[in-house]
């Protein structure tokens, strides 16, 4: 049986935005979830991460970004992206018992809370489910630079087969980077992690997605 799972409100500079919130008994940190640019918080992949997280004993709070509350299909630009961020991970701070708080994201959600730490807001360590290292088919456009000046603890979790991160080019990107950052393959997986002939829902494949993201929190208390 899940961990019961409540929605909640977060006000973002006066505009509410929906989030869901499950939180195992003594949880070993907080994950704070968000989804990529074409699917929002209720998307079966992130749930089934949420889920299996919760088993696992770690909290999560998935949230809608602002774009995604007003029904609009283009992501929010970075500034409006980045005070949902903060909005949201002092939302989890305020609910906290004093464990690890982390930010984490599908692809744009991702990168949005990387830029967001680089701004200054607070966070034990950042995950990327997918980073969009460029955009497919143009690796010259790079999206790193803001990267190089963060510390904290990064785990890539990346598809061989993800059109938008090049594998030699997030290699180099993550060895630049330094000791901070880990990249761990999904061999097969593209964007969304999905494998060829391999039938999974995407519930299952987030779920699958768990493991090593929990070890990784553990591994970094």
């Amino acid at each position: 049986m899940h961990t019961a799972e409540s929605h909640v409100t977060i006000d973002v500079d006066g505009t509410p935005i929906s989030g869901i919130y499950g939180r195992p008994d003594n949880p070993v940190a907080t994950l704070v979830l968000a989804h990529g640019a074409g699917a929002g918080m209720e998307h079966p992949f992130l749930g089934g991460l949420a889920h299996a997280l919760n088993d696992d004993g770690v909290a999560t709070l998935r949230f809608n970004f602002p774009y995604r509350e007003a029904g609009k299909k283009f992501p929010d630009r970075p500034p409006a992206a980045i005070a949902a961020w903060r909005a949201v991970m002092a939302e989890a701070a305020s609910r906290s018992e004093g464990e690890p708080l982390w930010a984490a994201g599908k692809s744009f959600g991702g990168r949005m809370a990387s830029m967001a730490v680089a701004e200054g807001m607070p966070a034990e360590g950042l995950i990327y489910l997918g980073y969009p290292l460029h955009p497919p088919g143009k690796p010259e456009k790079l999206r790193d630079e803001h990267l190089y000046g963060l510390t904290l603890p990064m785990l890539f979790l990346q598809g061989t087969r993800d059109t938008f991160a090049t594998p030699e080019l997030l290699e180099n990107v993550v060895a630049r980077i330094g000791r901070a950052a880990t990249i761990e393959w999904w061999e097969g997986g593209d964007h969304s992690f999905g494998r060829a002939g391999v039938k999974k829902s995407a519930s299952e494949v987030g779920a699958s997605l768990a493991p090593p993201v929990s070890a990784f929190l553990r591994k970094n208390r």
